[in-house]
């Protein structure tokens, strides 16, 4: 099994990935997971806490000469911004955060609770997923996130191929498929930040080159499709998750919804076998499983929580309102929303591919990944 817990706070020394089960063999290479912790930190709208801190990863265990041992592997990405000791607590619960539902929890502090609760922990998630990308791309896999929708303003991806959409997306300030809305979706966030507000918005992830039976229809705990939506939703602000057509499809017919079944024998040596579908509306996964197809989900993230306006709040020792405390924070982080999706997303596919393929080393994983696809051809 292949899994992974993350140890730190905000303001603390060091933030702490433990990557359990992660398959011998693996040649790793640091910079990809330095690349996704600074596009993490980018897109417009983010704080002054991103012009802090320059995330870097430091890998302190389970490889040795740049490869996998097959033994627990700790990544850790050091906080400059180092400073939980002197911080006093918050007086005032922020609403939207887990300030007031933590403290009456552990019958403690505020600040004991947001120094944990904070977004800045996705750091070592995004690490942990870029990781996994370097064991997915040993099989032809990819995950790919960006912004869809921002402020309630859409996005719509021009028509390019694969390839150029990551090149639009990796010049966009907003991390979108159409840098010509760059601009107007700027002016809305400077817009929101003047009215010391805050904005939200979705992003989605596509998974291409996934084989057949990814996940399981056997168990519910084991299906892909409730594996992913847990490990989104548990990003902080995410507060809705839908596969393919998603909530749409519950607005239409049956045949306006399910993917007719197609052959095409010049596709039979990829990993869809030659099944092909002329649409996608279940986002590659029935059953809980996957279908060949790419996988597409979306993550819908709300505004930010921490307001420079602040809401009505209370004083928690004297009970008498008061504005809500503030800690510095962006206008918008949707851009870095759409990162940390794409990498919680490629990690749970890696567990699947593990869970599928048995997870002792890479190069028997390869062998059993071409046995299946060569047995599944013959089905």
């Amino acid at each position: 099994m292949l899994r992974y817990w993350t140890a730190g706070e905000s303001h603390g020394k060091t933030l702490i990935a433990l990557v359990d089960g992660f398959p011998a063999s693996v040649t790793i290479d640091v910079e990809p997971i330095n690349v996704e912790l600074r596009r993490r930190q980018g897109g417009y709208g983010r704080g002054g806490r991103q012009r802090i801190e320059t995330d870097a990863v430091n890998i302190l265990s389970g490889v040795w000469k740049g490869v996998t041992l097959g033994s627990p592997i700790a990544l850790e990405v050091p906080n400059r911004d180092y400073k939980l000791e002197r911080l006093d607590d918050l007086p005032r619960p922020r609403p939207g955060h887990a300030d007031l539902t933590g403290a009456m929890k552990f019958l403690g502090s505020i600040r004991g609770v947001l120094e944990r609760a904070s977004a800045r922990e996705t750091a070592v998630r995004v690490a942990a997923g870029a990781l996994a990308k370097q064991l997915l791309a040993e099989f032809g896999i990819t995950a790919f996130g960006y912004v869809v929708e921002l402020g309630g303003e859409r996005i719509e991806p021009v028509d390019a191929p694969l390839d150029g959409l990551r090149s639009i997306r990796d010049q966009s300030e907003m991390y979108g498929l159409n840098l010509a809305r760059d601009e107007a979706i700027k002016q809305h966030i400077d817009a929101a930040g003047k009215d010391g507000d805050t904005l939200g918005g979705i992003v989605e992830v596509r998974v291409d080159g996934l084989p057949f039976g990814l996940g399981t229809h056997a168990q519910w705990d084991r299906k892909l499709d409730g594996r992913l939506a847990q490990a989104v939703m548990a990003v902080q602000a995410i507060k809705g998750v839908e596969i393919g057509m998603g909530f749409e499809a519950a607005r239409r017919r049956g045949s306006q919804v399910h993917d007719p079944i197609q052959y095409d024998a010049s596709q039979r040596d990829t990993p869809n076998l030659g099944y092909v579908r002329p649409t996608n509306n279940a986002g590659g996964i029935e059953g809980g499983m996957t279908n060949g197809q790419p996988l597409v989900i979306r993550a819908a993230k709300k505004p930010i929580s921490t307001l420079a306006r602040p809401l009505e709040s209370i004083n928690l020792e004297t009970k008498q309102k008061q504005e809500a405390s503030y800690e510095r924070s962006d206008v918008c982080a949707v851009p870095a929303a759409s990162v940390i999706v794409e990498n919680v997303v490629a990690f749970e596919v890696a567990c699947a591919l593990v869970d599928k393929f048995g997870g002792d080393s890479l190069p028997e994983m390869k062998a059993r990944y071409e046995l299946f696809l060569a047995m599944a051809r013959e089905r």
